[in-house]
Protein backbone atom coordinates (compact mmCIF):
# COMPACT_ATOMS: atom_id res chain seq x y z
CA UNK A 1 0.00 0.00 0.00
CA UNK A 2 1.75 3.17 -1.11
CA UNK A 3 2.44 6.18 1.66
CA UNK A 4 1.29 9.51 1.31
CA UNK A 5 4.67 11.52 2.87
CA UNK A 6 6.17 14.73 1.64
CA UNK A 7 9.88 13.32 0.42
CA UNK A 8 11.26 10.13 1.14
CA UNK A 9 15.11 11.83 0.42
CA UNK A 10 14.93 12.78 4.58
CA UNK A 11 14.74 9.43 5.70
CA UNK A 12 18.72 9.05 6.89
CA UNK A 13 17.99 12.28 8.95
CA UNK A 14 14.65 10.07 10.29
CA UNK A 15 16.41 7.30 11.14
CA UNK A 16 19.49 9.07 12.90
CA UNK A 17 17.22 10.68 14.95
CA UNK A 18 15.02 7.07 15.72
CA UNK A 19 18.67 6.11 16.31
CA UNK A 20 19.40 8.38 18.97
CA UNK A 21 16.04 7.89 20.91
CA UNK A 22 16.19 4.28 20.67
CA UNK A 23 19.54 4.24 23.17
CA UNK A 24 17.35 6.06 25.87
CA UNK A 25 13.94 3.91 25.54
CA UNK A 26 15.49 0.57 27.54
CA UNK A 27 11.57 -0.88 27.97
CA UNK A 28 10.64 -0.54 24.38
CA UNK A 29 14.25 -2.13 23.02
CA UNK A 30 13.64 -5.23 25.58
CA UNK A 31 10.03 -5.92 24.27
CA UNK A 32 11.11 -5.38 20.95
CA UNK A 33 13.77 -8.18 21.10
CA UNK A 34 10.52 -10.51 23.11
CA UNK A 35 8.54 -9.31 19.88
CA UNK A 36 11.05 -10.73 16.96
CA UNK A 37 11.38 -13.74 18.92
CA UNK A 38 7.63 -14.51 19.12
CA UNK A 39 6.42 -12.32 16.71
CA UNK A 40 2.77 -12.39 18.74
CA UNK A 41 1.14 -9.59 16.16
CA UNK A 42 1.91 -11.71 13.26
CA UNK A 43 -1.10 -11.05 11.07
CA UNK A 44 -2.41 -8.23 12.68
CA UNK A 45 -3.36 -4.92 11.40
CA UNK A 46 -2.45 -1.93 13.67
CA UNK A 47 -3.13 1.84 12.50
CA UNK A 48 -1.44 4.54 15.01
CA UNK A 49 -2.42 8.16 15.00
CA UNK A 50 -0.11 10.00 16.92
CA UNK A 51 2.47 13.02 17.45
CA UNK A 52 4.73 11.87 14.13
CA UNK A 53 8.49 11.99 16.25
CA UNK A 54 11.01 9.80 16.70
CA UNK A 55 9.90 8.34 20.08
CA UNK A 56 6.11 7.51 18.45
CA UNK A 57 7.96 6.60 15.44
CA UNK A 58 10.14 3.84 17.74
CA UNK A 59 6.71 2.32 19.31
CA UNK A 60 5.67 2.00 15.56
CA UNK A 61 8.36 -0.43 14.98
CA UNK A 62 8.38 -2.42 18.08
CA UNK A 63 4.56 -3.51 17.51
CA UNK A 64 5.80 -4.11 13.61
CA UNK A 65 8.88 -6.39 14.69
CA UNK A 66 5.79 -8.36 16.84
CA UNK A 67 4.51 -8.87 12.99
CA UNK A 68 2.08 -6.49 12.79
CA UNK A 69 1.01 -4.06 9.56
CA UNK A 70 1.31 -1.09 10.68
CA UNK A 71 -0.05 2.17 9.32
CA UNK A 72 0.80 5.60 11.13
CA UNK A 73 -0.84 8.81 10.75
CA UNK A 74 -0.11 12.34 12.30
CA UNK A 75 -2.22 13.31 15.10
CA UNK A 76 -1.31 16.98 14.78
CA UNK A 77 -0.69 19.04 11.91
CA UNK A 78 2.37 20.69 12.96
CA UNK A 79 4.09 18.00 15.03
CA UNK A 80 4.81 16.00 12.25
CA UNK A 81 8.39 15.18 11.09
CA UNK A 82 8.49 14.97 7.55
CA UNK A 83 11.93 13.28 8.25
CA UNK A 84 10.26 10.44 10.61
CA UNK A 85 7.69 10.00 8.27
CA UNK A 86 9.99 8.93 5.42
CA UNK A 87 12.52 7.09 7.74
CA UNK A 88 9.17 4.80 8.82
CA UNK A 89 8.23 4.28 5.21
CA UNK A 90 11.86 3.40 4.26
CA UNK A 91 11.62 1.11 7.19
CA UNK A 92 8.51 -0.80 5.41
CA UNK A 93 5.56 1.13 7.64
CA UNK A 94 2.84 2.62 5.64
CA UNK A 95 2.82 6.35 6.51
CA UNK A 96 0.00 9.08 5.44
CA UNK A 97 1.17 12.36 6.73
CA UNK A 98 3.29 15.18 6.86
CA UNK A 99 3.77 18.70 8.37
CA UNK A 100 1.54 21.39 8.01
CA UNK A 101 -1.40 19.57 6.73
CA UNK A 102 -4.17 21.56 5.79
CA UNK A 103 -7.52 20.47 7.77
CA UNK A 104 -8.31 18.49 4.80
CA UNK A 105 -5.41 16.77 4.15
CA UNK A 106 -5.29 15.90 7.76
CA UNK A 107 -8.56 14.02 7.99
CA UNK A 108 -7.46 12.47 4.58
CA UNK A 109 -4.85 11.16 6.20
CA UNK A 110 -6.75 9.36 9.31
CA UNK A 111 -8.42 7.96 7.08
CA UNK A 112 -5.96 6.77 4.63
CA UNK A 113 -4.56 5.15 7.61
CA UNK A 114 -7.61 3.58 8.21
CA UNK A 115 -7.83 1.72 4.48
CA UNK A 116 -6.08 -1.02 5.69
CA UNK A 117 -9.03 -2.39 7.73
CA UNK A 118 -7.10 -2.64 11.50
CA UNK A 119 -7.49 -4.85 13.83
CA UNK A 120 -6.67 -2.76 16.58
CA UNK A 121 -6.01 0.96 17.26
CA UNK A 122 -4.03 3.44 19.10
CA UNK A 123 -5.80 6.94 19.33
CA UNK A 124 -3.88 10.48 20.79
CA UNK A 125 -6.85 12.71 21.33
CA UNK A 126 -9.83 10.74 19.72
CA UNK A 127 -9.84 11.43 16.02
CA UNK A 128 -9.42 8.18 14.89
CA UNK A 129 -11.96 7.18 16.66
CA UNK A 130 -14.46 9.59 15.78
CA UNK A 131 -13.79 9.09 12.20
CA UNK A 132 -14.60 5.04 12.66
CA UNK A 133 -17.90 6.20 14.43
CA UNK A 134 -18.89 8.62 11.90
CA UNK A 135 -17.76 7.25 8.66
CA UNK A 136 -16.40 3.68 9.09
CA UNK A 137 -18.96 1.65 10.98
CA UNK A 138 -17.96 -1.70 9.19
CA UNK A 139 -14.45 -1.31 9.93
CA UNK A 140 -15.34 -0.80 13.50
CA UNK A 141 -16.96 -4.43 13.33
CA UNK A 142 -13.29 -6.37 12.56
CA UNK A 143 -11.84 -4.31 15.36
CA UNK A 144 -10.75 -5.95 18.83
CA UNK A 145 -10.03 -2.87 20.40
CA UNK A 146 -7.83 -0.26 20.78
CA UNK A 147 -5.58 2.70 23.43
CA UNK A 148 -5.92 6.45 23.71
CA UNK A 149 -2.77 8.16 25.09
CA UNK A 150 -4.59 11.80 26.54
CA UNK A 151 -6.52 12.88 28.97
CA UNK A 152 -8.40 14.27 25.84
CA UNK A 153 -8.90 11.11 24.08
CA UNK A 154 -10.15 9.32 27.43
CA UNK A 155 -12.78 12.00 27.68
CA UNK A 156 -14.38 11.62 24.78
CA UNK A 157 -14.27 8.25 24.75
CA UNK A 158 -15.98 8.33 28.28
CA UNK A 159 -18.87 10.80 26.31
CA UNK A 160 -19.59 8.26 23.94
CA UNK A 161 -19.67 5.24 26.59
CA UNK A 162 -21.71 7.40 28.41
CA UNK A 163 -24.65 7.27 25.58
CA UNK A 164 -24.07 4.01 24.27
CA UNK A 165 -22.63 4.87 21.64
CA UNK A 166 -18.78 3.01 21.62
CA UNK A 167 -18.50 0.05 19.29
CA UNK A 168 -15.62 -1.17 20.81
CA UNK A 169 -13.32 -1.46 23.88
CA UNK A 170 -10.79 1.18 24.52
CA UNK A 171 -7.78 0.98 27.23
CA UNK A 172 -7.57 4.61 28.63
CA UNK A 173 -3.90 4.09 28.69
CA UNK A 174 -3.49 7.60 30.06
CA UNK A 175 -5.43 6.95 33.26
CA UNK A 176 -2.54 4.33 34.06
CA UNK A 177 -0.34 5.91 36.93
CA UNK A 178 2.85 5.00 35.18
CA UNK A 179 1.33 7.59 32.52
CA UNK A 180 -0.09 10.24 34.47
CA UNK A 181 2.13 10.38 37.43
CA UNK A 182 5.41 10.65 34.93
CA UNK A 183 4.40 11.76 31.39
CA UNK A 184 1.71 13.86 32.66
CA UNK A 185 3.87 15.68 35.17
CA UNK A 186 7.30 15.44 34.56
CA UNK A 187 7.29 14.74 30.51
CA UNK A 188 4.56 17.75 29.84
CA UNK A 189 6.52 19.95 32.21
CA UNK A 190 9.68 19.48 30.95
CA UNK A 191 9.10 19.85 27.33
CA UNK A 192 5.98 22.82 27.67
CA UNK A 193 9.29 24.90 28.91
CA UNK A 194 11.77 23.28 26.55
CA UNK A 195 9.26 24.48 23.61
CA UNK A 196 8.19 28.09 25.05
CA UNK A 197 12.33 28.78 25.69
CA UNK A 198 13.86 27.31 22.21
CA UNK A 199 10.76 29.45 20.50
CA UNK A 200 11.19 32.70 22.46
CA UNK A 201 14.69 32.70 23.57
CA UNK A 202 13.60 35.01 27.09
CA UNK A 203 14.16 34.33 30.33
CA UNK A 204 11.73 33.04 32.15
CA UNK A 205 13.19 33.76 35.91
CA UNK A 206 11.58 36.71 37.49
CA UNK A 207 8.09 36.48 35.05
CA UNK A 208 4.46 36.18 36.12
CA UNK A 209 3.52 32.62 34.79
CA UNK A 210 -0.10 31.95 34.52
CA UNK A 211 -1.11 27.91 34.48
CA UNK A 212 -4.43 27.77 33.46
CA UNK A 213 -5.52 24.53 35.37
CA UNK A 214 -3.83 22.20 37.75
CA UNK A 215 -4.40 18.58 36.89
CA UNK A 216 -1.77 16.65 36.45
CA UNK A 217 0.01 18.32 33.10
CA UNK A 218 -0.58 21.70 35.00
CA UNK A 219 0.69 20.35 38.03
CA UNK A 220 3.67 19.52 35.53
CA UNK A 221 4.19 22.94 34.52
CA UNK A 222 4.05 24.88 37.07
CA UNK A 223 6.15 22.70 39.01
CA UNK A 224 9.09 23.64 36.40
CA UNK A 225 8.02 26.96 35.96
CA UNK A 226 8.94 27.12 39.77
CA UNK A 227 12.33 25.62 39.37
CA UNK A 228 12.78 27.97 36.63
CA UNK A 229 12.12 31.54 38.86
CA UNK A 230 9.01 32.45 37.55
CA UNK A 231 6.24 33.46 40.10
CA UNK A 232 3.76 30.98 39.54
CA UNK A 233 -0.15 31.87 39.88
CA UNK A 234 -2.65 28.70 38.79
CA UNK A 235 -6.61 29.41 37.65
CA UNK A 236 -9.29 26.55 38.29
CA UNK A 237 -12.59 25.31 38.40
CA UNK A 238 -11.92 22.60 40.65
CA UNK A 239 -12.35 23.88 44.30
CA UNK A 240 -10.29 20.52 45.36
CA UNK A 241 -7.37 21.47 42.97
CA UNK A 242 -7.67 24.80 43.36
CA UNK A 243 -6.72 24.23 47.29
CA UNK A 244 -4.41 21.83 46.22
CA UNK A 245 -2.58 24.22 44.20
CA UNK A 246 -2.70 27.01 46.94
CA UNK A 247 -1.22 24.51 49.62
CA UNK A 248 1.79 23.61 46.85
CA UNK A 249 2.36 27.36 47.13
CA UNK A 250 1.49 28.62 44.31
CA UNK A 251 -1.15 32.10 43.89
CA UNK A 252 -4.41 31.22 42.81
CA UNK A 253 -6.92 33.50 41.14
CA UNK A 254 -9.44 33.73 38.19
CA UNK A 255 -8.37 33.94 35.19
CA UNK A 256 -9.36 37.09 34.70
CA UNK A 257 -7.36 39.00 37.76
CA UNK A 258 -4.50 37.12 36.66
CA UNK A 259 -4.93 38.46 32.79
CA UNK A 260 -2.96 41.76 33.88
CA UNK A 261 -0.45 40.42 35.75
CA UNK A 262 0.80 37.68 34.18
CA UNK A 263 3.52 37.68 31.70
CA UNK A 264 3.76 34.14 30.24
CA UNK A 265 0.11 32.00 29.80
CA UNK A 266 0.14 28.49 29.30
CA UNK A 267 -3.42 26.45 29.26
CA UNK A 268 -3.73 22.72 30.24
CA UNK A 269 -7.13 22.05 30.93
CA UNK A 270 -8.36 20.00 27.98
CA UNK A 271 -11.04 22.92 27.69
CA UNK A 272 -12.51 25.43 25.29
CA UNK A 273 -11.94 28.87 25.31
CA UNK A 274 -10.17 29.44 28.60
CA UNK A 275 -8.41 32.49 27.83
CA UNK A 276 -10.79 34.72 25.48
CA UNK A 277 -12.09 38.17 24.89
CA UNK A 278 -12.33 39.58 28.46
CA UNK A 279 -8.68 38.58 29.18
CA UNK A 280 -7.15 39.56 26.23
CA UNK A 281 -8.52 43.02 26.59
CA UNK A 282 -6.68 42.98 30.02
CA UNK A 283 -3.12 41.56 29.50
CA UNK A 284 0.23 43.62 29.14
CA UNK A 285 1.74 44.46 26.14
CA UNK A 286 4.28 41.60 25.13
CA UNK A 287 2.90 39.06 26.54
CA UNK A 288 2.87 34.95 25.62
CA UNK A 289 0.33 32.61 24.99
CA UNK A 290 0.81 29.25 25.07
CA UNK A 291 -1.46 25.77 24.66
CA UNK A 292 -0.38 22.61 26.32
CA UNK A 293 -3.68 21.22 25.78
CA UNK A 294 -4.31 18.86 22.63
CA UNK A 295 -6.43 21.36 20.44
CA UNK A 296 -5.90 24.56 19.38
CA UNK A 297 -9.68 25.72 21.57
CA UNK A 298 -8.12 26.68 24.73
CA UNK A 299 -6.63 29.97 23.86
CA UNK A 300 -10.30 31.47 21.84
CA UNK A 301 -7.99 32.24 18.35
CA UNK A 302 -11.04 33.60 16.99
CA UNK A 303 -11.23 36.34 19.86
CA UNK A 304 -7.99 37.01 19.14
CA UNK A 305 -8.43 37.71 15.34
CA UNK A 306 -11.25 39.89 16.01
CA UNK A 307 -9.66 41.85 18.21
CA UNK A 308 -6.50 42.57 16.37
CA UNK A 309 -5.96 44.90 13.67
CA UNK A 310 -2.93 43.56 12.28
CA UNK A 311 -1.17 40.48 12.96
CA UNK A 312 2.48 39.79 12.47
CA UNK A 313 5.13 36.98 11.92
CA UNK A 314 7.59 37.91 15.30
CA UNK A 315 9.72 35.29 14.57
CA UNK A 316 9.02 31.36 13.82
CA UNK A 317 6.39 29.64 15.82
CA UNK A 318 5.33 33.20 16.88
CA UNK A 319 2.31 35.48 15.39
CA UNK A 320 2.43 38.90 17.14
CA UNK A 321 -1.72 40.24 17.52
CA UNK A 322 -1.82 44.06 16.99
CA UNK A 323 -4.12 45.40 19.39
CA UNK A 324 -6.10 48.49 18.65
CA UNK A 325 -4.04 50.36 21.59
CA UNK A 326 -0.79 49.24 20.46
CA UNK A 327 -0.68 46.07 22.63
CA UNK A 328 0.86 42.80 21.06
CA UNK A 329 -0.07 39.51 22.04
CA UNK A 330 2.22 36.99 21.08
CA UNK A 331 0.46 33.25 20.42
CA UNK A 332 2.78 30.70 20.31
CA UNK A 333 2.94 27.53 17.52
CA UNK A 334 -0.74 29.23 16.60
CA UNK A 335 -2.21 27.75 19.93
CA UNK A 336 -1.34 24.40 19.07
CA UNK A 337 0.29 21.70 21.74
CA UNK A 338 3.49 24.04 22.44
CA UNK A 339 5.73 21.22 23.58
CA UNK A 340 5.27 19.32 20.19
CA UNK A 341 4.52 21.85 17.44
CA UNK A 342 7.31 23.93 18.78
CA UNK A 343 9.75 21.06 20.01
CA UNK A 344 10.43 17.65 20.31
CA UNK A 345 7.92 16.54 22.92
CA UNK A 346 8.36 14.73 25.88
CA UNK A 347 12.05 13.27 26.95
CA UNK A 348 12.44 9.56 25.67
CA UNK A 349 13.04 8.10 29.15
CA UNK A 350 9.18 9.57 29.62
CA UNK A 351 7.73 8.14 26.66
CA UNK A 352 9.52 4.75 26.98
CA UNK A 353 7.15 4.32 30.12
CA UNK A 354 4.46 5.81 28.45
CA UNK A 355 4.58 3.45 25.41
CA UNK A 356 5.90 0.37 27.05
CA UNK A 357 2.03 0.79 28.21
CA UNK A 358 0.99 0.91 25.00
CA UNK A 359 2.44 -1.97 23.82
CA UNK A 360 1.62 -4.40 26.45
CA UNK A 361 -2.16 -2.88 26.51
CA UNK A 362 -1.88 -3.71 22.49
CA UNK A 363 -1.23 -7.40 23.92
CA UNK A 364 -4.00 -7.23 26.51
CA UNK A 365 -6.43 -6.66 24.30
CA UNK A 366 -5.17 -9.40 21.59
CA UNK A 367 -4.85 -11.87 23.94
CA UNK A 368 -8.48 -11.15 25.61
CA UNK A 369 -10.26 -11.09 21.99
CA UNK A 370 -14.19 -11.21 22.17
CA UNK A 371 -13.93 -11.36 25.89
CA UNK A 372 -14.11 -7.57 26.53
CA UNK A 373 -17.32 -5.06 26.35
CA UNK A 374 -17.43 -1.74 23.90
CA UNK A 375 -16.37 0.10 27.06
CA UNK A 376 -13.46 1.79 28.26
CA UNK A 377 -11.01 0.10 30.45
CA UNK A 378 -8.14 1.12 32.80
CA UNK A 379 -4.98 -0.19 31.86
CA UNK A 380 -4.72 -3.67 34.14
CA UNK A 381 -2.53 -3.00 37.28
CA UNK A 382 -0.55 -5.87 36.67
CA UNK A 383 0.91 -4.22 33.23
CA UNK A 384 1.31 -1.11 35.53
CA UNK A 385 3.31 -2.93 37.55
CA UNK A 386 5.21 -4.56 35.00
CA UNK A 387 6.29 -1.39 33.41
CA UNK A 388 7.42 0.04 37.06
CA UNK A 389 9.71 -2.85 37.66
CA UNK A 390 10.96 -3.06 33.75
CA UNK A 391 11.67 1.32 34.59
CA UNK A 392 13.62 0.51 37.99
CA UNK A 393 15.63 -2.42 36.78
CA UNK A 394 17.17 -0.22 34.11
CA UNK A 395 17.57 2.57 36.38
CA UNK A 396 19.51 -0.20 38.43
CA UNK A 397 17.13 0.43 41.50
CA UNK A 398 16.20 -2.36 43.95
CA UNK A 399 13.36 -2.45 46.06
CA UNK A 400 11.31 -4.54 49.05
CA UNK A 401 9.14 -6.99 48.86
CA UNK A 402 6.43 -7.89 51.28
CA UNK A 403 6.99 -11.12 53.45
CA UNK A 404 4.52 -13.47 53.74
CA UNK A 405 3.51 -12.17 57.48
CA UNK A 406 2.96 -8.87 55.70
CA UNK A 407 0.92 -10.12 53.07
CA UNK A 408 -1.11 -11.74 55.80
CA UNK A 409 -1.14 -8.73 57.94
CA UNK A 410 -2.44 -6.55 55.41
CA UNK A 411 -5.31 -8.63 54.91
CA UNK A 412 -6.66 -9.17 58.09
CA UNK A 413 -9.06 -7.73 59.91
Amino acid sequence: MKSTIRDISLAPQGKARIDWVKAYMPLLSELKQEFELNKPLLHKRITVSVHLEAKTAYLCQVLAAGGAQVSVTGSNPLSTQDAIAAALVQDGLIVHAWYGATDEEYYEHLNRALDIGPDIIIDDGGDLVAILHSQAPEVCSRIIGGCEETTTGVNRLRARERDGSLRFPMIAVNDARCKYLFDNRYGTGQSVWDGIMRTTNLIVAGKNVVVAGYGWCGRGVALKGRGLGANVIVTEVDPIKALEAAMDGFRVMPMLEAAEVGDIFITTTGCTKVIRREHFERMKDGVLLANAGHFDVEICKPDLEELAIEKRIMRQNVEGYVMKDGRVLNLLAQGRLVNLASGDGHPAEIMDMSFALQVLSVMYLVENKGQLQPRVYGVPRSIDYRVAQMKLKSLGIEIDSLTSEQRQYLMSY
